[in-house]
């Protein structure tokens, strides 16, 4: 355990993790708009009919993102849906999907940096796989928001039909945990899926949750926890940067995201290389030890009596 922790920390140095971390935070920052855009598109005649939906949707947002950008963020959510048309869908469906590839594809440059592989894609082979791997994480990310949507709605029907109190409060709670618990599954997913398909592996194994992927998801959710709490209770970003300071606030909360993703698939790189030198030494030791032992054997099958003593 010691030496994986000591060779993850050579390596985010050795990697330079941390101004990878800063490039993925820049892509990020640049798809979240026309993502917005498409999605404010999608929901935004559903939203003029059906508040609640809107406003579920805003909640989970609340959940990650910082109290003091997510302002700013639903500030441009309102003013791309009141403006909603059917044109805005297709255009906002491509820039959205063009635009969060080009951070798929830097997650592509910095995890084979990380497993310090030489790509050998081509730049059109590289994009596309981008792109078709963009298509199925806003696929994943949409079946998450649904598990907690149906999770809420199903929630809201055990409070109306069942009439005893804790018969009503376990099914309101198991149904709200149900729909956490696949919303979480789904997140292991979304590591999982990146973590398979963005490096450039020879070989290429599955692993649903991995001990990098943990690490990753539990230090995502603590660090944006502890970030929420530290512009809680300190307002320096607004006194330095004035009214960039939500947007900068936005680009360090991202910036924390890519930094998680990162050390994750680092902590698997080193366990992984670790794993390797170790079978490695054993196939190099377990010869010269037989060869040793054979020697023993054959010296000691060789070697002359002793004659008796007088």
């Amino acid at each position: 355990m010691r030496l994986v922790v000591s060779r993850t920390w050579k390596a985010l140095i050795e990697d330079r993790v941390f101004g990878h971390a800063a490039e993925l935070g820049f892509y990020f920052l640049f798809a979240l708009f026309p993502t917005l855009l498409c999605a404010s598109s999608l929901l935004g005649l559903a939203a003029r009919s059906a508040y609640r939906f809107y406003d579920k949707l805003l909640d989970y947002l609340a959940v990650v993102i910082p109290t003091q950008a997510l302002g700013t963020v639903l500030s441009t959510f309102n003013e791309t849906t009141a403006a909603a048309t059917s044109g805005k869908v297709t255009f906002g469906l491509i820039a959205a999907i063009w635009s969060a590839s080009v951070g798929i594809s830097a997650i592509q440059d910095t995890l084979n940096a990380v497993y310090k592989i030489d790509s050998s894609r081509s730049y059109i082979v590289a994009r596309l796989q981008a792109i078709g791997l963009t298509i199925l994480l806003i696929g994943v990310v949409t079946l998450g928001l649904a598990s907690m949507l149906l999770g809420d709605y199903f929630a809201r029907i055990a409070e109306h039909r069942l009439p005893e109190f804790l018969l009503r409060f376990a099914a309101v709670a198991a149904v709200k945990l149900g729909s956490w618990i696949v919303a979480s599954a789904l997140l292991a997913l979304t590591f999982a899926v990146l973590y398979y398909w963005a490096p450039d592996l020879k070989k290429r194994r599955w692993h649903w949750l991995s001990p990098g992927g943990t690490i990753g998801i539990v230090g995502w959710l603590l660090t944006s926890f502890g970030f929420r709490v530290y512009l809680h209770f300190s307002n320096n970003y607004t006194v330095t940067y004035g009214s960039m300071g939500a947007v900068i606030i936005l680009l360090m909360w991202f910036y924390i995201t890519g930094l998680m993703l990162l050390l994750g698939a680092e902590i698997n790189s080193q366990i992984e290389a670790a794993a390797a030198e170790r079978i490695l030494t054993e196939r190099i030791v377990d010869p010269v030890e037989a060869a040793h032992h054979s020697t023993s054997s054959a010296g000691f099958e060789l070697s002359p009596e002793r004659p008796p003593e007088s």
